[in-house]
């Protein structure tokens, strides 16, 4: 297993409960993936929208090999972030 799919998959395994469950997904063609919750699954991530997609998706199941990115939407001060392992340089 690469080490960025099992960061995300770390990332999102130990996801605190002080940090939303709400932001985008980017997956490797670019594409944005809201979400409002989540679920894990061995190598697969399984993500809450809270209105439909363009074709009607309510639910995206996305392997964490094609996450590129995760945009957090809440307002949240970059302190709070330290529970999910993130330090000032």
């Amino acid at each position: 297993m690469s080490d960025m799919i099992t960061h995300w998959r770390t990332l999102f395994e130990s996801w605190p409960e002080s940090i939303p469950r709400k932001g985008l997904v980017v997956n490797k063609m670019g594409e944005s993936m809201q979400f409002c919750n989540f679920m894990i699954s061995g190598g697969i991530l399984l993500m809450d929208r809270e209105t439909p997609d363009g074709q009607g998706a309510r639910k995206i199941m996305i392997g964490y090999d094609q996450i590129m990115s995760v945009k957090i939407t809440a307002p949240i001060d970059l302190a709070r972030f330290s529970v999910m392992g993130f330090q000032a340089p």
